[in-house]
């Protein structure tokens, strides 16, 4: 069955990358989280999306030239100002330490395409052991050095890469990767893509799959899994698709 991650959390209906959002990705029973993590300034693992904090706080720069108590400050609520009052930037360490105690898995994506945080995949797969949760986690980035990297320093740890175009030879690159899984953009996805998959055994989770039609479709295709904003309608949506 293709599993559900709530994509920065349920980011359609609450501030995204936000424990609240995460907890209510568990709460309509999504399979698993994905988030982004970077570095503060004292080399503190952060949970948010963007290099700079502009768009989805009230803040402005770079998450790197501010320490973590810095980061406190701003307000992550986002758009999401009506409905919520508060909402701060998560340290990995407090979703990791809620995570173990639910069924969920969780992907963390590197966030260091455009900055090279050069202890990025050491502290993360750290704080990973610490917590004894390499079963359940896959880390992906769409720097594939990266991902190269972690499978380097943590073999038993499962990586994905991240991509928006078309591949050639996409069985092959993963090979030379080692890497279990593809994340590609949704548009490159086809069904003999999904098939051809399968007979690698190679994971395939598309992103961003938020209109329901293209729900429906991923479920068809059978793929592992999908990243979505809306974990609750992609829920309801696979249900209803069980044949009887």
């Amino acid at each position: 069955m293709t599993k559900i991650f709530a994509h920065r959390g349920s980011a359609g209906t609450h501030p995204e990358n936000t424990m609240i959002a995460f907890y209510e990705a568990e709460r309509v029973g999504a399979d698993g989280i994905e988030l982004d993590v970077q570095l503060s300034k004292d080399g503190q693992i952060v949970v948010i999306h963007d290099e700079t904090i502009d768009r989805t706080t009230d803040g402005t720069g770079w998450v790197k030239d501010f320490t973590y108590r810095e980061l406190q400050q701003f307000n992550a609520v986002y758009k999401f100002a009506d409905q919520y009052d508060v909402c701060r930037i998560p340290l990995l360490e407090e979703v990791l330490a809620w995570i173990c105690s639910t069924t969920l898995l969780l992907n963390i994506e590197l966030k260091n395409s455009l900055i090279a945080y050069e202890t990025l995949e050491q502290k993360v797969i750290d704080m990973i052991r610490h917590y004894g949760l390499e079963d359940r986690i896959i880390l992906s980035s769409f720097n594939h050095n990266s991902m190269a990297l972690c499978r380097s320093l943590a073999p038993n740890i499962e990586t994905a890469l991240l991509y928006m175009e078309s591949l050639y030879d996409p069985w092959k690159y993963v090979r030379v990767m080692r890497a279990d899984g593809l994340h590609p953009y949704h548009r490159t996805v086809t069904e003999p893509f999904v098939r051809q998959a399968r007979h690698y055994q190679i994971a395939i989770r598309p992103f961003t799959i938020n209109q329901e039609p293209l729900m429906e479709k991923m479920f068809q295709y059978g793929v592992d899994a999908i990243f979505t904003d809306y974990p609750r309608n992609a829920k309801n949506i696979r249900e209803n698709k069980k044949t009887p």
